[in-house]
C-alpha cells in the first residue's frame, strides 16, 4: 500500500492529498487520486456472500440522452450515499448501473442529426458513463448493460413467447392515435391540439392490431400487494390504487327497441338507475356504426371524432359533444324508452363502450344534458330533504296519500301553509340539481318507486337480486386498469418475436431462433420504420409449416425493458434471463427514482416481478422493499420577449443577478451585453426553459464532492431542490474548512502522527482489540481517557457522540441527509472554537476529526479518502471501516443549559450542574449582567424555575 508522507515533510506530494496540506484543498487532484485507487482495488465489485447481510441499492436507470442533468446527479448521489452508508454497516452492497437505451428520443435525434439511432445511443452512453464515473459513485460497473443490446433483450423476447403460449399475451384491435403523415402511432402526450407533435397533421383515431399482456389477471394481487409495502410512500401507493381502480357495482343490460343484442353498461351507482335519461356510447361502438349507415349527420360526426387524442385527461377537459342515434333502449325497471347518444367522452376501450347517463347525479352527464336539453331527474337526496319529507308526512297525517314527495310538489289543500317550509327545502334542492350542478354524493332514493327510502347498499342488494333473477344484470367487480399494450409502431425498440403465416396465423418465434435482432446500421428518415421498409428483414419461413411468412415489424414498448432490468443486474453473464443469484440479491432493498414513475413504470415493474415468480425464477412477491421518490431540481428562469410575442429563454449561467444593499434581488443582466433580462419563475430544470445547469461544469469548477454535498444538503430528498450556485460555493467553503482543520491538526509538531495506545477502548469510538480492518481506527486514534476530561472537553465529546447518533439515524432510517450534514457543520464549528492543545484536548479533537471523516464519507468520499490518510491511516476503502459507534457515557450531561426569561422574554442563558437546586438556578440567573440590567427599576414578583429548562422572572 502507498502511504501519506509526514505532513511536516517539505517534499509532501500532491497526488495523494491534492498538494501539501498548507497549500489548501485541491479537489481535482484529491478526486483523481481517490478514483484511481478505487479502480485499482476494484473496490465496488461485489459477489454473493452468505456470511454478510446483503443490501441491493438501486436507482432507476437513465435514458442515454447525451449528458447528465442535475436530476441525474441528485438521484444517483442519494443512491450512493445510502450504498456507502450501508456498506459501512458491514453489509454486502450491490449498486449497479445500466442504460434504458431504446425509445423515441433516439429516433428524433437520428432525424435531426442524420445518423442512425444506435450510433447516437452508444456515443451518449460512453459520454454519460464518463460523467457518472467523475462523480465517484460506488458502482459495480462489471454488471453494466444497455437494454438495446441483443444479449439483453433476447430474454424478454423469450419471456414473451412463453407468455403467448400461456395465454397471458394476446393480439387484438385497439384504438390508437395515428399520424397519417409520419405513418406512426403517437403517444397521448405527442398529440398537441389534435395534431401530431412533429408533422402537424390532424391525428386520427385508428383501430389497428396491438399486442397486450394480461396485467388485468394480476389486478387483485397488485392491489393487495400494496399493503405489504410499508417502505413505499403512501402517495405512490394511493396513485397505484387509483390507477388499478377496483370498483364494485352492477352490470346492467338494457334491451333495445326492435330487438337485438342488449346494450350492457357497468355502473358503481346502481342507486341512481331511476335517474337515467339517456345512454352514451363510443363512436366506435357497433350500435353507433349501425345507426350511422342511415344517418349522414351521425356518420360525419363519427368521422370527425376520429381526430384528436384518446387520453382520459383530454376527454375530461374537452367540450362535451354528441348526437342522438335515433336508437332507443328499454329501461330495465320502468320499461320507458331511453335515447342512445354517441358522445365524444366515451371510449370503446374502456368498459363496455357504453355508459348509463344520470345527469341529476353525475356532473359530466349534467353538462351534456344542459347542452342538449335532455331531462334531469332527482332520484337521490340528502338528509335535509328526508327530514323535510318526514315533516310533510307528519303534518299531513298522510292525508294526501301516495308519494309524499309528489304530494309536496304538486300543490296543497288547506294544510299547505303548514308544510310550506319543508316544501321549500325540497324545491330548492331540486332547483339546484336542475339549474346549477349535479348532486353526486350518496344519499337516500326518491322518485324511484318501490326503492324509495333505500340507501346505497340496500338499493344495490335489491337491484342485484332483481337483475340476477330475471337475467338482465349481475354484480360485478370492475377495474380501471386495462391490459398493458406493449406494441409500438416504431423502429428503435426490441422486435416482437412473432411471425405471421397466411395459413398458421401468428406464430411465436422458436426459442432456438432468438434473439430476433434489430438491425442497427440503417438509414432512418422517421417516416417509415427501416424494418418495415426492408423486405429482406421481414420475409422469413413459418416455423410451423415452412411456408412463406413475415416477421412482426412492431417493437416493444420500452417499459418492457425497464420492467425487469433490476433482476438482470443480479445475474451478469447468465445464459438465462436470470439465474439462482437473483434470489440472493432480490428483492431490491432500496429503490430510488422520481415520483413521475409512480404509476406506469412502478406498476409494470411489480407486474413483471410476478411473472418472473410464476415462471419459477424468483421466490419473492414484490421487486423492492423500500422506495424513495426524490424531488425535482428547480432553478430560476430568465428571458427576453421577442417581437412576435415569444420568449427567448436565457440560461442562468449567462446571467448576472443584481442585488440591493440588503441582498434583495433587484434585477438581472445578460453577461454578454450588460442589458437587462426579465426574471421568470423558479421551475423544473428543462431544455424548454433553458434553465438547466451542466453538472460537468460544476464538477470541473468546484469538484464532485462539492456538487454531491450541495445536492444532499439543499433540501430533504423527497422535496424539490432549488439550484443555487451561491449554495454550491458555501459547500466548497465548508470542505475547505474541513481540510484546513484536519491538516492543521495532523501537522502539529508536538503531536506527530504515530500509533498511540488507547487508554480506554470502551470509551472510544474504536472497536475492541482484534476487530476492525487493518489500517482502521486503532492505528491512529489519540488517547481519550474520560476520567481526565475537563468540562470543555466533555462538552465537545458529548456533541461529537450526539452527532454520531443523529447522523446514523438520519442516514440509515430517516434518509434526512440535509439535517445530518447540518449537524456535522455544527460540529466543525465547535471544533473551530476548541483550541485546547493539551493531551486530552488533542485526543478529543483527533477522535472528533476521525469521526467526521467517516460520517461524511458517504456524501463526500474523495476528500474523506484523502483526509483519512492525513490523520495517519494507511490508504484504504473507507466503506470497509466500521461506522463510528456512540459512547453512551459520553452522552451523559454533567451540566445543563437553562434559558433565563424576564416576563416570558429570553434575556440570557446559564449553565449549571444537572442536580442543582431551584435556589441555585434562581441565584445564578439573577446574577447575570443582562438580567441585572433588565431588572433595574423593577421589582421581582415571583420566580418560576422549570428544572432543566427555564428560569422565568416575573417583574413589574
Amino acid at each position: 500500500m502507498q502511504h501519506i508522507q509526514d505532513p511536516n515533510s517539505p517534499d509532501q506530494g500532491g497526488a495523494e492529498t491534492g498538494g501539501h496540506p498548507e497549500q489548501g484543498y485541491a479537489p481535482q487532484a484529491v478526486e483523481a487520486a481517490a478514483q484511481q485507487y478505487w479502480n485499482a482495488e476494484r473496490a465496488y465489485e461485489v459477489g454473493e456472500d452468505s456470511s454478510r447481510p446483503k443490501f441491493f441499492c438501486l436507482a432507476m436507470l437513465p435514458y442515454p440522452s447525451g449528458a447528465l442533468h442535475m436530476g441525474h446527479v441528485r438521484n444517483y448521489t442519494i443512491s450512493d450515499v445510502i450504498s456507502r452508508y450501508q456498506r459501512m454497516q458491514g453489509k454486502n452492497v450491490l449498486q449497479p448501473m445500466g442504460w434504458d437505451a431504446f425509445g423515441l428520443p433516439a429516433e428524433n435525434a437520428a432525424i435531426k442529426n442524420n445518423t442512425a439511432p444506435a450510433k447516437w445511443t452508444y456515443a451518449n452512453i460512453d459520454h454519460m458513463r464518463s460523467q457518472l464515473k467523475s462523480l465517484g459513485y460506488a458502482i459495480d460497473w462489471t454488471r453494466e448493460f444497455a437494454t438495446c443490446r441483443p444479449d439483453y433483450y433476447r430474454w424478454e423476447q423469450l419471456m414473451f413467447t412463453r407468455l403467448l403460449k400461456k395465454g397471458l399475451a394476446y393480439r387484438k384491435n385497439a384504438v390508437v392515435n395515428w399520424d397519417p403523415v409520419d405513418q406512426t402511432v403517437l403517444a397521448n402526450e405527442q398529440v398537441v391540439d389534435g395534431r401530431g407533435w412533429r408533422s402537424g397533421a390532424l391525428v386520427e383515431k385508428r383501430e389497428i392490431p396491438q399486442w397486450f399482456l394480461k396485467i388485468t389477471d394480476y389486478a387483485q394481487e397488485l392491489l393487495d400487494g400494496l399493503d405489504t409495502l410499508p417502505g413505499w410512500p403512501d402517495a405512490v401507493k394511493t396513485m397505484q390504487r387509483n390507477w388499478l381502480g377496483r370498483s364494485e357495482g352492477l352490470e346492467i343490460h338494457f334491451a333495445l327497441e326492435g330487438g337485438g343484442e342488449p346494450l350492457s353498461v357497468f355502473t358503481t351507482r346502481p342507486d341512481t338507475l331511476m335517474g337515467v335519461t339517456f345512454l352514451s356510447i363510443a363512436a366506435e361502438h357497433p350500435l353507433a356504426l349501425q345507426a350511422a349507415r342511415d344517418n349522414e349527420t351521425l356518420a360525419a360526426f363519427i368521422t370527425e371524432l376520429k381526430h384528436g387524442g384518446v387520453s382520459e385527461a383530454e376527454l375530461e377537459t374537452q367540450e362535451k359533444r354528441g348526437i342522438d342515434t335515433g336508437l332507443r333502449a328499454i329501461h330495465p325497471v320502468t320499461g320507458e324508452p331511453v335515447p342512445i347518444w354517441v358522445a365524444n367522452f366515451v371510449l370503446m376501450g374502456y368498459g363496455t363502450g357504453a355508459v348509463m347517463a344520470v345527469p341529476g347525479h353525475d356532473q359530466r352527464d349534467w353538462e351534456f344534458a344542459q347542452k342538449y336539453s335532455l331531462p334531469i331527474r332527482m332520484v337521490i337526496v340528502d338528509a335535509s330533504v328526508i327530514e323535510a319529507l318526514n315533516a310533510i308526512q307528519h303534518d299531513l297525517s298522510l292525508g294526501v296519500g301516495g308519494d309524499p314527495m309528489r304530494a309536496a310538489l304538486q300543490g296543497r289543500d288547506s294544510n299547505t301553509q303548514d308544510i310550506s317550509a319543508p316544501v321549500r327545502v325540497i324545491e330548492e334542492f331540486e332547483r339546484r340539481i336542475q339549474e346549477e350542478a349535479a348532486w353526486t354524493p350518496r344519499g337516500l332514493l326518491v322518485n324511484s318507486g318501490e326503492y324509495d327510502g333505500m340507501d346505497f347498499e340496500q338499493a344495490l342488494a335489491a337491484l342485484a337480486t332483481r337483475f340476477e333473477r330475471d337475467g338482465s344484470g349481475s354484480r360485478r367487480v370492475n377495474w380501471r386498469l386495462r391490459d398493458w399494450g406493449v406494441s409500438r409502431q416504431r423502429y428503435w425498440g426490441c422486435p416482437i418475436p412473432v411471425i405471421y403465416c397466411p395459413d398458421c396465423g401468428a406464430v411465436p418465434v422458436p426459442e432456438d431462433q432468438l434473439p430476433v435482432v434489430l438491425p442497427e446500421d440503417v438509414a432512418f428518415s422517421g417516416v417509415l420504420s427501416p424494418i418495415k421498409a426492408d423486405p429482406a428483414w421481414r420475409q422469413c419461413a413459418c416455423p410451423q409449416c415452412g411456408g412463406a411468412a413475415e416477421r412482426e415489424t412492431d417493437t416493444f414498448d420500452t417499459f418492457m425493458e425497464s420492467s425487469w432490468y433490476y433482476a438482470r443486474y443480479t445475474s451478469p453473464g447468465a445464459d438465462a434471463q436470470i439465474d439462482e443469484r437473483a434470489n440472493y440479491w432480490l428483492p431490491v432493498d432500496q429503490y430510488i427514482g422520481g415520483i413521475e414513475h409512480a404509476i406506469m413504470h412502478l406498476l409494470y415493474f411489480r407486474f413483471y416481478h410476478k411473472l418472473l415468480r410464476d415462471a419459477g425464477m424468483v421466490h419473492s412477491d414484490e421487486p423492492a422493499q423500500n422506495l424513495l421518490c426524490q424531488g425535482m431540481v428547480i432553478a430560476e428562469t430568465f428571458y427576453r420577449d421577442n417581437a412576435d410575442g415569444s420568449k427567448d429563454w436565457i440560461n442562468p449561467a449567462d446571467v448576472e443577478i443584481r442585488r440591493d444593499e440588503k441582498a434583495r434581488v433587484v434585477g438581472a443582466l445578460l453577461k454578454a451585453d450588460g442589458q437587462p433580462v426579465s426574471i421568470g419563475g423558479t421551475e423544473k430544470m428543462s431544455k424548454s426553459k433553458n434553465n438547466g445547469i451542466d453538472p460537468q461544469t460544476m464538477v470541473d469548477k468546484y469538484g464532485a464532492d462539492t456538487v454531491r454535498l450541495f445536492s444532499m444538503f439543499a433540501a430533504p430528498p423527497e422535496q424539490s431542490l432549488e439550484w443555487s450556485e451561491a449554495g454550491v460555493e458555501g459547500m466548497a467553503r465548508f470542505l475547505k474548512r474541513l481540510w484546513r482543520e484536519v491538516t492543521a491538526h495532523a501537522a502539529n509538531p508536538d503531536h506527530p502522527m504515530i500509533k498511540p495506545v488507547v487508554a480506554d477502548r470502551s470509551a472510544s469510538l474504536l472497536p475492541p482489540v482484534g476487530e476492525g480492518a487493518e489500517g482502521g481506527w486503532g492505528d491512529a486514534a489519540g488517547v481519550v481517557d474520560p476520567a481526565l476530561l475537563d468540562p470543555a472537553q466533555k462538552t465537545l465529546r458529548r456533541q461529537l457522540h450526539e452527532t454520531i447518533q443523529k447522523v446514523g439515524d438520519d442516514f440509515g432510517r430517516r434518509h434526512a441527509f440535509n439535517t445530518a450534514i447540518a449537524a456535522l457543520m455544527e460540529l466543525l464549528n465547535a471544533l473551530g472554537k476548541f483550541h485546547d492543545q493539551s493531551d486530552q484536548g488533542r485526543a478529543v479533537r483527533h477522535e472528533a476529526l476521525e469521526a467526521m471523516v467517516l460520517l461524511l464519507n458517504p456524501v463526500v468520499p474523495h476528500i474523506s479518502h484523502a483526509l483519512w490518510q492525513v490523520l495517519g491511516h494507511e490508504q484504504t476503502v473507507l466503506e470497509d471501516q466500521p461506522w463510528p459507534q456512540v459512547d453512551p457515557a459520553a452522552l451523559v450531561r454533567d451540566t445543563v443549559t437553562l434559558a433565563v426569561q424576564i416576563n416570558g422574554k429570553l434575556r440570557a442563558t446559564i449553565e449549571l450542574a444537572v442536580n442543582a437546586s431551584k435556589e441555585e438556578a434562581e441565584a445564578l440567573a439573577r446574577a447575570q449582567p443582562q438580567v441585572i440590567g433588565f431588572l433595574e427599576g423593577l421589582s421581582v414578583r415571583k420566580v418560576i424555575v422549570v428544572p432543566g429548562k427555564i428560569v422565568n422572572i416575573v417583574a413589574g
